[in-house]
């Protein structure tokens, strides 16, 4: 069982995707995951790393029956981790979201590498690309399925 956090990966099983940020491409992978990384306050560096490992051993890629039953590791696929302190978005009030269930910027980043370094010591440091944390970016996705999984540490 993960430790209590609220740490949240929306997942996408993608073809390809890539990051761009001022008209550079500062990350790029081929078939795999783009994941959207949110951080909430509370969170902790065991539940940056639990998640990691719960999303390298996630089985949503097919088998020979076609049914879901392979990882990442099983595909030698790539992963692109995109920040994303949007995710904890509260909208229960009026029409502007706030966002004071995110992880103040220093937390958030923290742990955002750590998630990150976790992936890498799993998959290698040539399988997992990143944005820039706290930049405008531009992110593409080509979703294969199309398959979104939320997983939270929550």
């Amino acid at each position: 069982m993960m430790p209590f956090s609220t740490m949240k990966a929306i997942i996408q099983r993608a073809a390809r995707g890539s990051v761009t940020v001022e008209g550079e491409t500062i990350g790029s992978i081929g078939p795999g995951y783009v994941i959207l990384l949110g951080v909430r306050e509370g969170d902790t560096e065991e539940g940056a790393r639990a998640l990691a490992c719960k999303t390298v051993n996630l089985r949503i890629f097919a088998d020979d029956a076609g049914k879901m039953n392979r990882s990442i590791q099983d595909i030698g696929g790539s992963i692109l981790v995109i920040s994303q302190f949007t995710l904890y978005a509260d909208t229960r009030k009026g029409n502007r979201p706030s966002f004071i269930r995110a992880a103040a910027p220093e937390l958030a980043e923290q742990h955002y590498e750590l998630y990150t370094e976790s992936l890498r010591a799993e998959l290698g440091a040539d399988r997992v690309q990143t944005g820039r944390f706290g930049a405008m970016m531009q992110v593409k996705i080509v979703n294969d399925g199309p398959v979104t999984i939320e997983l939270s540490t929550d």
